[in-house]
């Protein structure tokens, strides 16, 4: 049987010799040889030379590099924004676009989750709002073991981006964790809220926020510019119109300090005081409409990482000086 007859049998079942599979992806991507050069001193036909350089990438002997041409400038614009705001990293996407942004903040998230040094059994907190929704359904990295924990109340909002319990449960699914789920509203009734005190599964959803090692926060953007709002909040009211936005439904004005309204004690949420004591409380926000509220929330001390793209990163440096 002839070479030609051999590899040609040997592909047919997916197999091919390792020394011929590794010449010819030798010759195909150190040598630039063409399909029909390689097939000329192998002594096989083109569509095999095309089959070994395949299974020379499925059997790993071949390792593509994708290098991120903004990857310096990206890396110095980081440093130079987390010394400026103050925080203990900022990881950046160098682009993102409103229908990928999961997937595009997917790197950063992991970086930021590698800083966390997790084992099993701890807790990390899942926010609501609609970036880390995103991240929740395409960007989350493996967390096996881990313990994922809603911040807020939402269990029936009609918002996608605010049911808590479907975000974390998405992410949980994602990334191998163990979800937990917070059964109660935003702002649930006096009556009501005066209940969850006292419920056993809603103590130990407080319990995993007080011993939380992590923490992806959403940062609201200010009130004002809002198309959508968790159900409940009042937002006809004029004290919540001076929020510049919020982490966890906790809203603050651009200095940082605490903006309350008639009802805010009854909402269901982890306190300021609490992510304040979070190691990695890692705000997650993206485009220049957050730079007021990214500014407002580092100064409220609720987050101490930050997750974004180049083109905030560039919005925050130019409006901090």
């Amino acid at each position: 049987m002839s070479s030609e007859s051999t590899t040609a049998t040997e592909g047919a079942r997916g197999r091919f010799p390792l020394d011929t599979v590794y010449q010819a992806a030798r010759m195909y991507y150190l040598e630039d040889a063409t399909q029909g050069e390689i097939a000329e001193r192998l002594g096989v036909s083109r569509p095999t030379v095309s089959r070994l350089v395949s299974e020379a990438r499925r059997a790993g002997l071949v390792r593509i590099e994708v290098v991120d041409p903004f990857q310096d400038e990206t890396v110095a614009l980081a440093e130079r924004l987390q010394v400026v705001l103050g925080l203990r990293a900022v990881h950046l996407a160098a682009v993102t676009h409103q229908a990928t942004l999961g997937a595009d903040l997917a790197g950063p998230i992991a970086t930021a989750v590698e800083g966390m040094g997790l084992v099993p059994g701890d807790a990390v907190l899942m926010s609501s709002g609609r970036t880390v929704s995103d991240v929740a359904h395409a960007g989350m990295p493996p967390l096996t073991g881990v313990q994922l924990v809603p911040t807020v109340g939402g269990q029936a909002d009609p918002t996608p981006w605010f049911q808590t319990n479907e975000i974390t449960r998405a992410a949980a699914q994602r990334s191998g964790a163990i979800p937990a789920f917070l059964f109660a509203q935003a702002l649930p009734s006096a009556a009501m809220r005066a209940t969850l005190d006292e419920d056993p599964a809603f103590q130990h959803v407080v319990g995993l926020w007080g011993r939380a090692k992590g923490a992806f926060l959403g940062i609201g953007a200010p009130v004002l510019t809002r198309e959508a709002f968790a159900t409940g909040l009042p937002v006809d009211d004029a004290v919540l119109h001076e929020a510049a936005g919020d982490v966890c439904l906790n809203f603050f004005a651009p200095d940082g300090s605490p903006v309350e309204f008639p009802g805010s004690e009854r909402m269901v949420r982890t306190s300021r005081e609490v992510l304040a004591g979070v190691p990695h409380a890692v705000g997650v926000a993206v485009g220049a409409a957050k730079v007021t509220s990214i500014v407002g929330a580092v100064r409220a001390g609720m987050v101490n990482e930050l997750v974004t793209d180049a083109a905030t990163a560039r919005a925050l440096l130019d409006t901090l000086g």
